[in-house]
């Protein structure tokens, strides 16, 4: 993207909006997002930070007036600088606190959407961080009630927000105090830390001046503060976008240099509750069911989005696999026919690669059968080959047999001694049958095929040939019937083969099949324990901060929280352990179902050959 575009609108009914053109954006980034928000009052310059953290000196509007400049929240999707085939996503939104807007949710859902959609948040304020600041940030405090974990009617703990917020930056412009703490230097998280420091007692007055702080500390255990100092002469403030470098405060470009390097390198990709990765694709399905949502008058929910997005993502998954399969077995195709091993073997190899694409797109896939899909497939490929294999055989034998029909049109069997030459003219195309065609898997159903046909020619030959006996001819009819019969065996033996070719490679590719579900499960476990760990250590640390500074009564409280949390982590673990467990049950079961269709064809087959009696001899036409 050269230029930003505007992502949620506002319409004339005053509800938040989707705008159509960015989600068609969104939905070509294939690639993981990192996904930068920032907020803050109106006219503190949040977007010349964004338009630094694009590469660019414009892009997203600067206002020059006290009028707010931008509305709803625009989008600049770029290359991340730093984090190969990865997408940086910048938001700049509407600024808070604007007069002309009336409704006063309005701000509360633009603060709440930057929360859900952003990896990283950033506050942009002027000034200090003094308690006015900090008072005005009413919107932390009214995050849990415009963002649900799960459904509004489960009870949550506060704690389970820590792991799906996204890391907190509050950017301090146009600071001009020392970073000084009772005579020390300090740095800038440490003043953060400070300004967030909670007051001693329970009166009302403590009360509300301690819970933004504590909303902040909560929500966002990972918090960086940077203070910026004034740019240029205030004369010039406006036009910032426009200055040479050299008319920029040093200072302030190498605070604007380290703001910058920092989102780059510790700003991570956005992750949705389980652990799955964000694409745009999935970032632009979010905005919307999240938009929606709140456009319904309901409360965006975090556990419904996630199973939203597992319906769409596993859907489309399904479609890659498929597509991947499919173009592979298509451009086989063109060489159809071919021996089993080969397409069996190709088919073991896009069989793989559909489920490798399956499982990199999907997540939450609760019952694992969604390329089951394919196995129906491969059963319509072979027929294809084994039909493409048949018009081959059928062709070869016409053109052996050729000259034979010719003689036979003739009359040059029907003569003394003519059945003996007619049973070598055969023989001579079957053995040249074989050498040719004996690769293909359709070469004994074909010959049969081919020799039930001439049974009429062969036993007319037979009856008009004078040198032979009554006896002698009844020797070699059953001598025909024999060869017939040894014929029927062969073809019924070769399909028995392919038969167990075929059910060795569906067994190796359940086992695949399985062992991918277990590992991408495991994956998602490990995530959602890294997530667990995330929320219980900042836990951890806010207990011994409350301790160190004397809040027992809150760290006795935290100690609490921690205990559920832990009790909580441990149902949700035994809870995937279960489903993991049911999903492989499940896998096997299904597996199993399918090899039980293959062997019980497998006992017919083998109950067919074992039925039929053995030729004693050979046909004296057929060796």
């Amino acid at each position: 993207m050269d230029k930003p575009v505007c992502l949620i609108d506002t319409a004339s009914d005053g509800k938040l909006c989707v705008q159509g053109s960015a989600l068609q954006v969104l939905e070509q980034i294939q690639q993981p997002v990192v996904v930068v928000a920032v907020v803050g009052l109106y006219r503190t310059g949040k977007s010349y930070l964004m338009n630094r953290l694009a590469g660019k000196q414009t892009g997203f509007a600067l206002g020059s007036t006290i009028e707010s400049k931008t509305k709803g929240i625009w989008m600049w999707c770029v290359p991340h600088p730093t984090k190969a085939a990865t997408t940086l996503v910048l938001l700049d939104t509407e600024g808070l606190g604007d007069v002309d807007k009336g409704d006063s949710k309005h701000d509360t859902r633009i603060f709440s959407l930057a929360v859900l959609l952003s990896s990283t948040l950033v506050l942009n304020s002027r000034g200090t961080i003094d308690n006015r600041a900090i008072e005005e940030l009413q919107y932390v405090t009214e995050l849990t009630e415009y963002i649900k974990i799960k459904s509004p009617d489960e009870a949550v703990d506060d704690a389970e927000f820590v792991k799906f917020f996204p890391s907190f930056i509050w950017a301090v412009r146009d600071f001009t105090l020392q970073l000084n703490i009772d005579g020390k230097d300090t740095t800038e998280d440490e003043y953060l830390e400070f300004a967030l420091k909670l007051k001693l007692g329970n009166s009302s007055q403590v009360n509300n001046y301690n819970l933004p702080r504590e909303c902040i500390r909560k929500y966002f255990p990972s918090r960086k503060c940077f203070t910026f100092p004034f740019p240029t002469n205030p004369d010039n403030v406006s036009y910032l976008e426009t200055l040479d470098p050299a008319e920029i405060s040093k200072r302030f470009l190498e605070v604007t240099g380290r703001f910058c390097q920092f989102i780059f390198d510790q700003s991570q990709v956005k992750n949705l509750k389980d652990g799955h990765t964000v694409t745009g694709r999935v970032l632009g399905h979010l905005v919307k069911t999240y938009v929606d949502t709140i456009a319904s008058g309901a409360v965006p929910c975090l556990e419904n989005a996630v199973i939203s997005m597992a319906l769409i993502e596993n859907e489309a998954a399904v479609k890659e696999g498929l597509e991947v399969y499919q173009s592979g077995m298509e451009e086989l195709k063109k060489s159809f026919p071919l021996e089993l091993n080969e397409i069996t073997s190709e088919h073991q190899c896009f069989s793989l690669m559909a489920t490798q694409t399956f499982m990199k797109r999907s997540f939450r896939d609760s019952d694992g059968k969604h390329l089951e899909a394919i196995i129906h497939q491969f059963d319509s490929y072979l027929w294809d080959n084994e039909k493409a294999s048949e018009a081959k055989c059928e062709s070869l034998l016409s053109v052996l047999s050729e000259p034979m029909t010719e003689r036979t049109n003739q009359g040059f069997y029907a003569t003394a001694g003519g059945y003996d030459l007619f049973c070598q003219d055969l023989e001579d195309i079957v053995n040249q049958y074989n050498t040719l065609a004996y690769q293909e898997v359709k070469v004994a159903e074909v010959l049969e095929k081919f020799l039930q046909q001439k049974v009429a020619v062969t036993t007319a030959i037979l009856q008009a040939d004078d040198k032979l006996t009554e006896n002698e001819r009844r020797i070699c009819e059953e001598r025909e019937r024999a060869v017939l019969l040894e014929q029927e065996m062969k073809a019924q033996e070769q399909r028995q083969r392919q038969l167990e070719e075929k059910m060795v490679i569906e067994e190796q590719n359940n086992e695949e099949r399985v062992r991918q579900v277990i590992q991408k499960m495991e994956e998602e476990m490990f995530v959602q324990q890294q997530e667990t760990k995330r929320a219980m250590d900042s836990k951890l640390r806010e207990q011994a901060a409350l301790m160190g500074k004397g809040f027992q009564e809150n760290a006795n409280k935290m100690a609490s929280e921690i205990e559920q949390l832990r009790r909580r982590n441990k149902e949700v673990e035994d809870s995937k352990s279960r489903e993991l467990a049911k999903m492989i049950a499940d896998q096997e079961r299904r597996n199993a179902q399918s090899m039980e269709v293959l062997r019980q064809q497998h006992r017919q087959q083998m109950a067919a050959i074992n039925s039929r009696p053995r030729p004693a001899s050979r046909s004296c036409s057929v060796q």
